[in-house]
């Protein structure tokens, strides 16, 4: 029996037209969806949400997607490098130099030195800065106490407390 497609090209359930919902079909595009956002770390609710279908309907149809959740990200790399290479191997510039990145990025990643996104820590890293007389007003009201004289003002201080 020839499957039925609809007006968008994804096949029509054998139910369609009766009682009950219809079950749902996993298309190719679909499993190609799971795949990429169970790369980037999403969770089952954020992807059957995104896919409008259920959790349990997520897990019985698209198991064998979400059982590589741990080697998925490395998959997805692995095929933008190659997609990087055969445009590389086609001569394009700009392929040229996203692979140099790519593999800097690899290199760097290899040594755990990848460059983490710091730009929230050099916001709060401004805000806390402080100008030279409130440091050293600070520094004279938490004397050294390795030294005498540093051991002497803090008894003082303490005292006045």
């Amino acid at each position: 029996m020839a499957e039925i497609f609809d007006l968008f090209g994804d096949p029509v359930p054998a139910n369609w037209g009766q009682k009950g919902r219809p079950e749902h079909v996993p298309t190719q595009q679909n499993r190609n969806r799971v795949s990429l956002l169970v790369a980037l770390g999403w969770g089952n609710a954020r992807i059957a949400a995104a896919l409008y279908i259920t959790q349990p309907t997520l897990r019985k149809h698209y198991f064998s997607e979400l059982k590589f959740r741990d080697v998925a990200r490395d998959r997805l790399v692995t095929q933008l490098g190659v997609k990087l290479l055969d445009g590389v191997n086609e001569g394009k510039v700009a392929a040229i130099r996203e692979f140099r990145k790519y593999l800097e990025h690899n290199d760097l990643m290899l040594y755990g030195q990848t460059r983490q996104p710091t730009k929230k820590a050099d916001k709060t890293a401004n805000a806390e800065k402080v100008g030279k007389k409130a440091a050293a007003l600070a520094a004279a009201r938490q004397p050294d106490v390795g030294t005498p004289l540093g051991e002497l003002m803090a008894r003082r201080q303490q005292s006045m407390n």
